[in-house]
């Protein structure tokens, strides 16, 4: 049973709820396990979850942000991350966020291609603005986990192929307002197993070998994010290895002296602390399942619509026996007669469309209209990824210190 901390407020459903305590330890893991390195610098990726508390307090904790467009640079100034903490990432910048980059003085830009290094060399020569520039190097290295978030193989539409590595340095030595500042990698998201980032790290320290044949230094390596969580058991593991994660590249990266270390963590960081909190409209018999049909959509959560994701579900009202909480259009909720143990249900959402299921075939206490439904494990890539579809609104979102 959860000891997640939801309360009897009276919440509209569908809605995001955000554990800032246990967001807090979260961050405070990660300095703990850095502290040692004076040479490490760890960037939140806005991405995963924009909400302005939650970027207000990694912000105060001394992160800096990986952003992949304007919007996300100009956030991360809003909610205090300094400009010169900024990295900028993405395979398509378009023109008003490459000067919008400029203009505030970012840490430096992740270039993808050569075409986008003369983009940004042309733009910093008309607004006479240098720009630090980091190049994503494709490793062409595989990552364990779901083909639509690795992004380090050749045939990925991401990075620089690694034959043409010095070709684009020497391009950008030629720029008199290019600075060319290092290498940055990244192969994927929710990896779990360490050998990924092993591979990585031979790999970069492969390509090094080949900056040093040239002549050529890096003065900063970024070996990107990725690190996975425990979607299945949320309780057993709320917080990541991250002891194991900057360990792996502690042994195995090669560094040159006075070289600085770049992560980039997203998902390691919110997704645990996120839960979306729906309520069940229907229970619907069918001739061969039992449907819990809830008011959350994938247009509050697309993740399992889109990769299959998995997300533990729980039914507070059952589990927990909370007050009935008020929602807009059902509060209704049986919980004076005893119910089964455990029944076999899909949860789906009202969106219409066959894809919008949650889970199929998961064992729930027995279910009611009116019970909460808790969707685990939501903090990255929900409410940032939320939609509109259908015409609905968009999901609130509350957090443990209102």
């Amino acid at each position: 049973m959860s000891s997640y901390p939801i309360t009897s407020k009276d919440f509209n459903t569908p809605c995001y709820f955000y554990d800032m305590e246990l967001l807090v330890r979260t961050l405070d893991a990660i300095k703990a396990e850095t502290a040692e390195y004076d040479n490490y610098h760890v960037h939140y990726a806005i991405k995963a979850n924009a909400n302005p508390k939650v970027l207000s307090c990694i912000a105060a904790a001394g992160l800096g942000a990986d952003c992949v467009s304007g919007g996300e640079i100009e956030a991360a100034l809003r909610t205090g991350f300094p400009a010169s903490e900024i990295v900028f990432a993405g395979v398509g910048k378009a023109d008003w966020e490459i000067q919008l980059a400029l203009e505030k003085g970012i840490g430096m830009f992740n270039v993808e291609s050569i075409e986008e290094l003369e983009v940004i060399n042309e733009m910093a020569r008309k607004l006479q603005k240098r720009a630090r520039v980091s190049f994503r190097i494709n490793p062409d290295v595989g990552a364990h986990t779901h083909e639509h978030i690795t992004t380090g193989k050749a045939e990925n539409k991401f990075g620089i192929d690694k034959e043409d590595m010095v070709k684009v340095i020497r391009m950008a030595e030629t720029m008199p307002l290019i600075d060319f500042t290092g290498l940055h990698f990244h192969i994927g998201s929710q990896l779990l197993v360490m050998d990924d980032f092993e591979a990585l790290c031979i790999r970069i320290n492969e390509l090094q070998d080949e900056l040093d044949s040239e002549g050529i230094y890096a003065p900063n390596i970024n070996v990107g994010g990725g690190l996975g969580i425990d979607y299945e058991q949320p309780d057993t593991h709320p917080v990541p290895n991250f002891k194991a994660y900057f360990d792996t590249f502690k042994q195995g990266l090669q560094l040159r002296q006075g070289q600085q270390v770049h992560f980039e963590l997203g998902r390691a960081i919110v997704a645990q602390m996120g839960t979306l909190l729906t309520r069940v409209l229907y229970v619907k018999h069918g001739k061969q399942k039992q449907f819990v049909i809830v008011d959350a959509g994938f247009t509050d959560l697309i993740r399992p619509a889109l990769y299959g994701a998995l997300h533990a579900i729980q039914n507070y009202t059952a589990e927990k026996e909370l007050p009935t909480l008020k929602s807009s259009d059902n509060s209704c909720s049986e919980n004076s007669s005893k119910r089964a143990t455990a029944v076999t249900y899909d949860v789906v959402g009202p969106i219409c469309e066959s894809s919008d299921v949650f889970a199929k075939d998961l064992s729930l206490p027995e279910t009611r209209r009116g019970d909460l439904i808790a969707i685990r494990s939501a903090g990255a890539y929900g409410e940032t990824m939320s939609s509109q579809y259908n015409c609905r609104p968009l999901p609130q979102a509350h957090t443990t210190d209102e």
